[in-house]
């Protein structure tokens, strides 16, 4: 029987086709992957696995920035958190920010997360993003 139902996955995923962007399937409904329908959501359990593939994706993002490991922990953190919100290139062109936190200048580093267009868009969390930089922990 697992033989035959992995057999009809394959022939589901051969007639459906993978689509990694969402798109309109013939009846107008929105899907991605094989042909899974986005009209009524996802459920927690495909949440939780797509946040945790966005999350993993944001630390090796930073990872990446030759600047980024000899941070402290908690400014890493801090920056994880933006990075996850802002995407790398957008995060990236936080050009002052990145040069105070080379030269491990935590206060104007933070000065300039708050000093941001994304600060006014985010609110609470720029502040809580600029605390921890600002503490340089």
């Amino acid at each position: 029987m697992i033989y035959a139902m992995n057999y009809v996955k394959k022939w589901i995923k051969k007639c459906e086709s993978l689509k990694l962007q969402m798109y309109m399937d013939t009846k107008g409904n929105p899907t991605i992957g094989w042909g899974r329908n986005l009209k009524n959501g996802i459920t927690l359990d495909e949440a939780e696995l797509m946040f945790q593939n966005d999350f993993e994706e944001s630390i090796s993002e930073l990872e990446a920035c030759n600047w980024y490991p000899s941070l402290p922990y908690g400014v890493k953190c801090a920056l994880v958190n933006m990075n996850f919100n802002l995407g790398i290139k957008k995060f990236l062109e936080f050009k002052k920010m990145i040069a105070a936190l080379i030269e491990k200048n935590y206060t104007l580093a933070a000065q300039e997360v708050l000093n941001s267009l994304w600060a006014t868009q985010v609110g609470q969390r720029a502040k809580d993003v600029a605390v921890m930089i600002s503490e340089g922990k």
